[in-house]
């Protein structure tokens, strides 16, 4: 089963992007080998749907984490060992002899580069399985599973003819034999165990990349459990690449899954809709979370209506595309995927009444699904006292404090439905009606 989250959504929470600023990939994209960074983006791309698989990549963080291991390796020698393999070679001894007595006739003769590339690829490798084979004792302290994971690559390491390659001394020349014997292993015969152990050199690349990010952004780590809980337990949860974020205690089940979320424009709404978000995306993933705990049952996909634009193309306007998007989650949610959504600012294209009929009862509809849990955010505060007599809904609010004429927000969560109505305030605040005042008169 695969965890299902479409491209709006996506761009909405601003997961992805290597080079784009302040997305969650690039928060924790650190890693130093290439390798890495493919198996990093392919753990983004593809969030776990096994509470036991969670589990277990998160014990892993967890423990490089807590071992606080550093990352030995040379990216370049790596880069330039995985180059060596992938070069290949014949599958017969006397060809590999053949083509390497070829290579450096020529090197000798011109200025062809090929046997002298080899060769530094080959160094490269032993450099590199030798820092292996080293590294492989600080890792004594993580736990299981990944302890089994050091035990086989250690056994691989320690072989025969492995030792004999890793005990060459690659600053004397070494004899045309040895280099053909080497090639052979290390490219033929060894080939399935050196994509091994390159591969669990990435894998110790993130581990240790991403618990370095948690240390350093005081992130914890979830507990998942199977979708039928269906539970949402978080404390201090916050937006992850928001600097100084202030957390908040999230709480959902079966009997209260929907939060009802009111408050006044620039409150934090949709700032607390987003850090939901991301914390569920990446506690799929089995990754550490900006909250100080957080537990959840699995689901099956994440979608959101948070940023919906109009959409020229298809002629589509800022409220019909809202109507679509709703659609596409009603969809979704009847289709007995158990999901978490999320609405911001349902139907704020159209005027307050039909804002305030679709709001109640697309709320209404999605109340019946129970196996699903939901965040519905507006400002329209009125929706929320005719929805009181529904028992799983939860409702809360972000508050505004007022100072003077100034607003102030905390952004902490409180129960209930707010009363603030701060809109012309702010209005007037801004000076905009005197302006408009001044330049009437003045025409």
């Amino acid at each position: 089963m695969n965890f299902s989250i479409d491209k709006q959504t996506q761009d909405e929470l601003n997961l992805m992007g290597k080079f784009r600023q302040g997305s969650v990939y690039h928060l924790f994209s650190r890693v130093k080998t290439q390798g890495g960074e493919r198996l990093l983006e392919q753990m983004f791309r593809q969030p776990l749907t096994s509470h036991q698989e969670i589990n277990t990549r998160s014990s892993i963080f967890r423990s490089f984490g807590e071992a606080a291991v550093v990352f030995p390796f040379d990216p370049q020698q790596v880069s330039l060992m995985r180059e060596f393999l992938d070069a290949g070679s014949s599958k017969s001894a006397g060809r590999i002899l053949v083509n390497a007595v070829v290579k450096k006739t020529m090197a000798s003769l011109t200025r062809d580069t090929a046997y002298k590339k080899n060769l530094r690829g080959l160094q490269a490798a032993i450099v590199t399985l030798n820092k292996c084979h080293s590294f492989l004792g600080s890792l004594q302290t993580i736990n299981a599973p990944f302890s089994e994971r050091v035990k086989e690559i250690s056994q691989l390491l320690s072989g025969k003819e492995l030792t004999a390659i890793r005990d060459t001394d690659i600053y004397r020349a070494l004899p045309l034999k040895k280099l053909v014997s080497f090639n052979y292993i290390l490219k033929v015969k060894f080939s399935r165990e050196m994509e091994n152990i390159l591969h669990f050199i990435h894998e110790t690349d993130v581990y240790i990349s991403v618990s370095d990010t948690a240390r350093q952004k005081e992130f914890g780590y979830a507990t998942a459990f199977p979708a039928e809980n269906n539970l949402l337990d978080a404390t201090g949860l916050r937006h992850p690449c928001i600097d100084a974020a202030i957390g908040n205690n999230i709480k959902m089940d079966s009997s209260s899954n929907i939060l009802f979320l009111t408050g006044a424009n620039m409150a934090g709404k949709s700032t607390l809709m987003k850090s939901v978000g991301i914390g569920m995306y990446l506690a799929h993933m089995g990754f550490p979370v900006a909250a100080t705990k957080m537990e959840f049952s699995v689901r099956e996909g994440l979608y959101s209506s948070i940023n919906v634009a109009d959409n020229i193309g298809l002629g589509y306007s800022h409220f019909y595309a809202e109507v679509v998007r709703v659609k596409q989650a009603a969809d979704a949610t009847a289709g007995g995927k158990r999901l978490m959504l999320l609405f911001d600012e349902l139907f704020k294209g159209t005027n307050v009444k039909d804002a305030y009929d679709g709001t109640l009862a697309v709320t209404q509809g999605f109340a019946e699904y129970r196996e699903c849990l939901f965040i519905v955010s507006t400002h329209i505060i009125e929706v929320g006292e005719a929805l009181n007599e529904r028992h799983n809904i939860r409702f809360v609010y972000m508050p505004t404090v007022m100072e003077g004429h100034k607003p102030r927000y905390t952004y902490r969560l409180k129960e209930g439905i707010t009363e603030d109505r701060q809109g012309m305030m702010i209005i007037a605040n801004e000076g905009i009606l005197e302006m408009l005042n001044e330049e009437a008169s003045g025409q």
